[in-house]
């Protein structure tokens, strides 16, 4: 019986420490596994601590230090929720200080979060897509992405992602200088009309004109369709060359955090449950919640809507 009971507060302490920590820093786990009902007797033994100095540690108020600590997690947490666990300690921190207003270093938002077992979610590794149509545009964009304005150069392309049922394929419009996807598209094969689609929706409200639309040279963009939509409203087509992702870098850094973000984050049962996913994450998501680091951390509706501040 004695050894069952060191062997459940050995694992409880591994489970609460993490790591070696100085005696006076092994109070708070002995106090929360009192509260769990383990025998202390036998955890001071086993943590070497002494009984007297827990006893005092406990009857002490806490600091002002330990307070704020305590402030200060419950307020990254909250934020790391809300982004739906996908911001790490740079997003976080820019959050409290510039969405809050909060003075707080970023290193300590790092050991805050590295206390609390809260991480931001990484990239993987994206193949470049290789496609072999005959180009019918020329690269005008050359790898500079940067804009002065909205609406002077948008960038699209396609991704896919299984499911159950089936590879779902969704087409975006991204407009370089807000980052804010316009147009989007969704569709169970990856046809001319899925990016026409996309195309459309962009059109539409936003009324282009001169507008550069860049794209890779997959047989969906030069199709009769999407270059016959994008010409007769007054977009100019531009194409990087064949197997380059680097050629359509900012649409192919959009799908690799959408793939971190959302797409890898579970496994997908039906076509509508994955459609329904990335409607939301587009729309209201990166549109509207997800603050950007090119963007001054701003989403990109807010970094439109100053600029039309600006300008007007």
């Amino acid at each position: 019986m004695q050894l069952e009971t060191e062997l459940k507060i050995a694992r409880r302490a591994a489970e609460l420490l993490k790591e070696a920590k100085p005696p006076k820093e092994r109070f708070p786990a002995i106090k929360e596994m009192a509260a769990e009902g383990l025998p202390i007797q036998t955890a001071f033994r086993m943590l070497e601590v002494s009984e007297s100095g827990f006893y005092a540690w406990r009857s002490r108020p806490p600091s002002e230090r330990q307070l704020r600590h305590a402030w200060l997690t419950d307020l990254v947490t909250e934020i790391h929720l809300a982004s739906r666990q996908t911001y790490g300690s740079i997003r976080v921190h820019a959050e409290l200080t510039l969405g809050r207003g909060i003075a707080v270093g970023r290193h300590q938002v790092e050991l805050v979060m590295r206390r609390a077992g809260l991480r931001g979610v990484v990239g993987r590794r994206k193949r470049p897509r290789i496609d072999r149509p005959d180009a019918i545009a020329a690269d005008l964009v050359d790898r500079s992405f940067a804009r002065n304005g909205p609406d002077e150069l948008w960038v699209t392309d396609i991704t896919e992602h299984p499911t159950r049922e089936g590879k779902v394929h969704c087409a975006v419009v991204l407009d370089a200088f807000s980052r804010r996807v316009v147009g989007w598209s969704i569709d169970a094969s990856p046809t001319a009309a899925l990016v026409t689609g996309a195309l459309g929706m962009a059109i539409d409200p936003r009324k282009p004109s001169g507008t550069l639309i860049h794209s890779d040279q997959g047989t969906q963009f030069t199709s009769w369709a999407f270059t016959h939509r994008a010409k007769a409203s007054g977009l100019v087509p531009s194409m990087g060359s064949i197997g380059d992702c680097y050629d359509n870098a900012m649409i192919e850094a959009f799908w690799s955090r959408m793939q971190v973000e959302l797409l890898d984050r579970q496994r997908w049962r039906t076509r509508v449950e994955l459609a329904n996913a990335i409607f939301e994450y587009l729309e209201i998501f990166h549109n509207r919640q997800r603050c950007h680091s090119a963007l001054e951390m701003l989403t990109p509706l807010e970094f439109e809507a100053r600029q039309l501040t600006v300008v007007a």
